[in-house]
């Protein structure tokens, strides 16, 4: 049996949210907390929604070999550091991995022991709208994003589930029922 939940999706599918709620109602499962190169945004918090490094801190990192896994996405650096999974570990804890699709790809290809979800857009215009109300991006990076969800979005047949987040609620029960039946092995 699996302890690691890996939820991939293209920018503003909801994979965060998601995360976010099952975590606030299941004690027993962490958040790996990815390290990035990107500027942080209003809302979130050093060390709890990433750890928000330079470039030169992340080359070190990957120098030093401290990710299980790492990619360069919109052109920024995401990362999972082996010291997220020993947290997990000490705890017995069941990880919640939220990374790139193309950092879950690499590690089911790793045969990393783990069960892979992914967070599907109800359409590429609703993901459009979603990226649009967050006001984080801009026209060119906005494009980028999409241009990058279209390809991200042909992988989704590599995960052992899939989750269109046309209605929040109802991605939500899916995702819980799916990871309740990982801890109990039903």
């Amino acid at each position: 049996m699996s302890n690691m939940v890996i939820i991939a999706a293209p920018s503003a599918a909801g994979k965060t949210t998601l995360i976010k709620r099952y975590l606030e109602s299941n004690k027993n499962a962490m958040f790996a907390v990815s390290h990035t190169t990107r500027e942080k945004r209003k809302d979130e918090v050093n060390g709890k929604d990433y750890h928000f490094v330079s470039d030169e801190e992340f080359k070190m990192m990957i120098l030093s070999e401290d990710f299980i896994e790492w990619a360069l996405v919109h052109d920024k650096h995401y990362g999972t550091s082996y010291s997220e999974l020993d947290k997990a570990l000490e705890k017995d804890a069941l990880l919640v991995l939220d990374i790139d699709v193309q950092g879950a790809i690499l590690l089911k290809g790793q045969n990393i022991d783990a069960k892979y979800v992914f967070i599907m857009p109800p359409s590429i215009e609703e993901l459009k709208n979603r990226l649009l109300e967050r006001k984080t991006e801009t026209e060119e990076q906005l494009k980028k994003r999409i241009w990058n969800a279209k390809r991200e979005i042909e992988y989704a047949d590599k995960f052992d589930l899939i989750i269109v987040n046309n209605d929040l609620d109802e991605a939500y029960n899916k995702l819980k029922k799916y990871i309740d039946s990982i801890k109990t092995g039903v």
